[in-house]
């Protein structure tokens, strides 16, 4: 078996090795450094090589005066001190004491191999599962383990009738660190745009149904802007979309907003989207001046999961009638188009994903309106600071999803309408 730190690798650098570049960074040389971090200078003067070597580029000048970031080094270090405030943040949360070790200490003892045993217990939800994912003993985990609980005083994990599981503060704390960890690796994308590199990765979650279709319009503009970027799309529902940009997984979210209560993120909105009952082009009630509710319970539906915006407007609707037959529940707007094209289904879709799939679908003249009606929008992380690329991928979508669907804008005054004439009902005005 192989030890535990030999996954480290999967980290983006060594903790102690950050530290001491954030100690050379502040006082300016390396002999202030050592003293501070309790390390010899020829070990400073090493970790720092190593860091450098990682990276790809030096980021520090060596003068007579002192040793001082260049170019590259500022902006790496930027990312590393928000590292350790974010770290240390999580270290507080936890319970641990700053007394009469400093906290900045404390991080700087925290090794990889560790943090990462912590995440991937929590993640796979056992000791266990853990040492069969990393490929390690689960003797050599374990040591990880204590050797954590040891640095940081407190208990992590608990032994259950299943295994070895992290405890919910555990978990807590390993989601505030895959936080921090993303701050270094934005930090090295950071490093390499500056050396003119315009490859790197974003990665943006989208909400079932409504958000896909949506970014989707975004891409290939982006991608042709930056040719040598990666774009990965990671779809859920709200719930999983939700806590993936908790955990750091995705940069940001695009959809449906949802939880407007939440005071750890931002949420930007960009319109608003109502719903509509729509069938296929034939279908029975199309051709009707109005539809009631009693001709809508008379067909059979396509409802998405009970989570889910759609299935609780779905709800609303029929709450004080008889409910139509639902069989099928479904969130991928493929499926749906198929599942209505071929059928007499009826369902419910924004007035921008109809408009996407109006080819094969329309909307029933049904007298509404469906309440409350959904805002399309943003939602990020409330400390994010995004990459020069991450910020032009949001802008994109801000820019050219919204005011190309709607009316070109005068300037705002006093708060006035700022359009010419009627705004569509696609994606109201911001």
């Amino acid at each position: 078996m192989t030890d535990v730190t030999a996954q480290s690798r999967e980290w983006p650098a060594s903790i102690r090795h950050l530290k001491v570049f954030d100690s050379v960074a502040q006082l300016h040389g390396v002999q202030r450094a050592s003293e501070e971090c309790h390390v010899s200078q020829p070990a400073v003067t090493q970790a720092i090589a190593k860091l450098e070597d990682q990276i790809g580029v030096a980021l520090l000048q060596r003068c007579a005066r002192g040793t001082y970031l260049n170019e590259f080094g500022q902006i790496f270090h930027r990312r590393t001190q928000r590292f350790f405030a974010q770290l240390e943040e999580a270290l507080v949360e936890l319970g641990v004491s700053g007394s009469p070790v400093p906290l900045s200490r404390i991080a700087s003892r925290i090794s990889r191999s560790q943090l990462l045993c912590l995440i991937c217990v929590v993640e796979t939800g056992s000791m266990l599962q853990s040492a069969q994912s990393l490929r390690v003993s689960q003797a050599s985990l374990q040591r990880s383990a204590r050797d954590l609980e040891r640095t940081l005083q407190r208990p992590l994990f608990t032994q259950t009738a299943s295994g070895i599981v992290a405890t919910p503060a555990a978990a807590e704390f390993a989601r505030r660190v895959k936080l921090a960890q993303r701050e270094i690796e934005l930090g090295i994308d950071e490093v390499e745009t500056a050396q003119g590199n315009t490859g790197g990765e974003i990665v943006i979650g989208t909400m079932r149904v409504a958000g896909s279709v949506m970014l989707a319009s975004v891409v290939n503009e982006f991608a042709t802007s930056y040719p040598t970027a990666n774009i990965r799309i990671v779809t859920g529902t709200p719930k999983e979309m939700l806590r993936s940009l908790r955990c750091g997984d995705v940069d940001a979210v695009i959809g449906l907003l949802k939880d407007p209560g939440a005071t750890d993120l931002v949420q930007e909105p960009l319109g608003e989207t109502p719903y509509a009952v729509v069938a296929r082009h034939g279908h029975p009630l199309v051709q009707r001046k109005s539809v009631t509710l009693e001709d809508l319970s008379n067909y059979e539906w396509v409802i998405g999961s009970a989570e889910g915006g759609r299935r609780a407007r779905f709800d609303s609707m029929f709450s004080n009638h008889r409910k139509p037959i639902v069989r099928i529940e479904a969130s991928s707007l493929p499926t749906i188009r198929v599942l209505l094209a071929q059928s007499d289904r009826l369902t419910l879709l924004t007035s921008y994903e109809l408009m996407c799939e109006e080819d094969t679908l329309t909307s029933v003249p049904y007298f509404g309106p469906i309440e409350p009606v959904p805002t399309f929008g943003l939602t990020m992380r409330e400390n994010w600071l995004p990459t020069q690329r991450q910020a032009s991928f949001i802008e994109l979508i801000e820019k050219r999803i919204v005011r190309s669907l709607m009316p070109t804008p005068e300037p705002q005054r006093n708060g006035a309408n700022r359009f010419t004439r009627p705004v569509p009902q696609v994606l109201a005005t911001r």
